[in-house]
């Protein structure tokens, strides 16, 4: 067995982890210098190739509002009156934070005086644009870590104090979880350099790597500190250890692996990336759990009971009281069980998914530069921060009049959309097509009509391309705008059937990638079942057990999305009234079923050994359940203080995320876990793991009962 060539080498296998651990360490200091907000691009479709024409143009640029931090708005007027700025333009965008917004077109360097000005004096200056948001976005993820970590780990010390009972056995998990995550991000560090990797993914890779690393150890040493009590040695504890809990913690974490592998499904880099990373974080964990973590039980020995918890022990007595009730009224905890599902799981149904295209939103309400994409809104139009691209190849080259006739049937078409605002086109610019035609072809020299044409097209590459930018009247998130790309979309086929074309813009990428995830996330969750039922098969080779862990994984899918609904969608706990993000929903469920696994797998694992071992059905399930029941519930709750500690993130993104997984594992541990499966078990008896057989005799199920309910009197 693997663990015996572990435990016989266990030095060299802690020198080579400290090694390892080192070199994790140094790349994982550098692992968000490749992370990125990018990838959310449907693969082929016709917004990226519009948005890829750009790169071909000279696209005259236009000033960028201008956010001055750290000085009073009575300042900021003092400085704009110095350099001819009129008051009009400034927007006081918070306490010490005012946005100058001029007017719309005016040329970039118009603020630059300023710019360097207030810099000058002690000013934080910032240029508003996407660009920017977007760099605020990945600034406040990486953040969320170094400040969520410390209120955690408290809260994580006093749980596996009271789990474990003992302070060696406490912070070993923690050591382990510890040494898994510095892996996970030392691979991530290597792997941005050749995938696409979110800028999410170190938040939800270390969060991840610390919950299921803290629970994979709990469980085997757990198991391990059980052996000792019955008076085996420390070789034959650490192998009962890595047979039992060991290979339950391996089923679980190939569970969660395969579940995050199911992602790739989502048709793009964004979902690879997340699918690829964490699936590493978890495989990482597992190597940690089966190599290092036996080597140090080995070493510890008994000593891994050292600093005993007192208090600790005065809440064993809890789950044999669960259990005994459960045995006696499994159809009133099945129906208990349910009905805590129910309730909430009602308001499942209306959950809706929206990646914003307007990145501010993103951001907290009371950020300025949230605020002053408000002002830049306010004054050029809620569309202006997102013009709309729309690209046109034509078969016909520019320099022939027909084309700027299509050309301007096409611009007067889309400005006559109810939902457009303006539109930006060298046609409207009061330029005949005869004489772009005439510039086109290199036959007219005009400095106005060859500014248009350099601003629209790109004759040096493509004599045959035009690019027009519309603004719709609404913001980019707005239904109206999101609408309005999808209609431009088919409209431009059918008003140009024989030429290529394509809208582009943020709204229009998003648009894709929001529709391709809602497509995808049916076979998503799909697959993720297949992949629950599979492993919960090969784990306990019982179908029944495989199909009811899918459906109760269901169950708690259905009841999650509706606590989503109520809280992030319907704006409780506090938090803004938006869509779901679609780039972080289908994250949530996928690890839902992902890590069921984990609690599912070791109470049945435990629930059958007994069951192997003569014990009656309904004796080995609440048995099972009064062993575990603690160590699910305490490894349950880890988790949720790993997760919860998110909700300090600035993003309400994060947010979602904490709420999501956290309403899972609690429903999981304490409903699912605690009741239902226990419950189910006792109900159908003798069926409960076909057609898994029995390996023992009758008459020892009998002799096992009646210990049983002596111990339980």
């Amino acid at each position: 067995m693997w663990s015996h060539i572990v435990v016989r080498h266990r030095r060299y296998v802690i020198l080579a982890w400290a090694v390892l651990f080192v070199i994790a360490g140094l790349l994982a200091k550098n692992v968000t210098h490749g992370l990125t907000s990018t990838g959310f691009e449907r693969p082929n479709s016709p917004a990226v190739w519009a948005d890829k024409q750009l790169s071909h143009l000279q696209v005259r640029p236009s000033a960028e509002p201008l956010l001055i931090q750290n000085v009073p708005t009575s300042t900021v007027k003092a400085w704009a009156h110095r350099f001819s700025l009129p008051n009009a333009w400034l927007y006081r965008t918070g306490p010490d934070a005012t946005t100058i917004v001029p007017e719309k077109g005016k040329a970039p360097t118009l603020l630059l005086p300023l710019q360097e000005f207030s810099a000058r004096h002690g000013a934080k200056t910032t240029w508003v644009s996407q660009t920017s948001v977007s760099e605020k976005v990945i600034s406040d993820t990486r953040t969320t870590l170094s400040s969520s970590l410390p209120i955690a780990l408290p809260f994580l010390i006093v749980l596996l104090l009271l789990v474990f009972g003992s302070v060696t056995a406490a912070f070993l998990p923690l050591v382990v979880a510890a040494v898994g995550a510095v892996v996970a991000l030392g691979a991530l560090d290597l792997l941005e350099n050749v995938i696409t990797l979110s800028a999410y993914l170190t938040d939800i890779v270390s969060f991840l790597s610390l919950g299921v690393g803290v629970d994979y150890a709990l469980f085997i040493s757990a198991r391990f500190r059980q052996s000792l009590s019955e008076g085996k040695t420390a070789d034959v504890a650490v192998g009962e250890a890595m047979a039992h809990a060991g290979r339950s913690v391996l089923f679980s974490g190939v569970a969660v692996a395969m579940a995050l592998f199911t992602l790739f499904l989502g048709g793009n880099a964004y979902w690879r990336g997340i699918a690829i990373g964490g699936a590493v974080s978890v495989l990482a964990v597992l190597l940690v759990t089966h190599t290092l973590l036996p080597a140090i039980l080995r070493i510890l020995d008994r000593r891994i009971n050292w600093g005993k918890v007192p208090f600790a022990s005065s809440l064993k007595g809890f789950w044999p009281a669960i259990s005994a009730w459960i045995r006696k009224r499994p159809y009133w905890a099945i129906a208990l069980a349910v009905l805590a599902l129910s309730i909430p799981g009602i308001f499942g149904s209306q959950l809706a998914m929206q990646t914003p295209a307007n990145l501010a939103i993103l951001l907290p309400r009371h950020d300025p530069l949230r605020a002053a994409v408000g002002a830049e809104q306010r004054a050029w139009g809620a569309g202006a921060i997102d013009p709309i691209v729309v690209a046109i190849d034509f078969r016909h080259p520019l320099s022939d009049v027909s084309t700027w006739h299509a050309i301007a049937s096409v611009s007067r078409r889309i400005a006559g959309d109810h939902a457009v605002r303006s539109v930006e086109s060298p046609t409207l610019l009061g330029i005949s097509p005869a004489l772009l035609a005439a510039s086109a072809s290199g036959h007219l020299h005009n400095q106005k009509v060859s500014s248009a044409l350099t601003a629209f097209t790109n004759l040096s590459y493509n004599s045959h391309l035009v690019v027009l930018f519309v603004t719709a009247r609404k913001g980019p998130n707005s239904a109206a705008t999101i609408a309005l790309t999808t209609r431009l979309q088919h409209q431009l086929r059918k008003w140009l059937p024989h030429q290529k074309s394509g809208v582009g813009g943020v709204t229009a990428l998003l648009t894709g990638f929001n529709q391709l995830t809602q497509a995808r996330l049916p076979w998503i969750l799909l697959s993720v079942a297949g992949v629950a039922t599979v492993v919960l098969f090969l784990a306990t080779r019982s179908l029944w057990q495989a199909l009811l862990g899918v459906v109760f994984d269901g169950l708690v899918a259905l009841t999650t999305a509706g606590i989503l609904v109520l809280t992030v969608q319907h704006g409780g706990l506090g938090l803004e009234a938006e869509p779901l993000n679609s780039s972080i929903t289908p994250l949530v469920f996928v690890l839902l079923f992902g890590l069921s696994m984990d609690y599912e797998v070791i109470l049945l694992h435990r629930i059958q050994e007994l069951w192997n071992r003569g014990f009656d059905m309904r004796d080995a399930a609440t048995e099972g359940l009064s062993r575990t029941g603690g160590m699910i519930t305490g490894a349950g709750m880890i988790m949720v203080v790993v997760f919860i500690a998110l909700l300090i993130s600035p993003l309400e993104i994060m947010k979602t995320l904490a709420i999501g997984l956290t309403s899972a594992i609690l429903l999981d541990t304490w409903i699912v876990r605690s009741f239902l499966v226990p419950g189910a078990t006792v109900a159908i008896g003798p069926s409960a793991f076909w057609p898994s057989p029995r390996h023992l005799a009758e008459a020892g199920a009998r002799q096992s009962s009646e210990t049983v309910e002596n111990k339980n009197e």
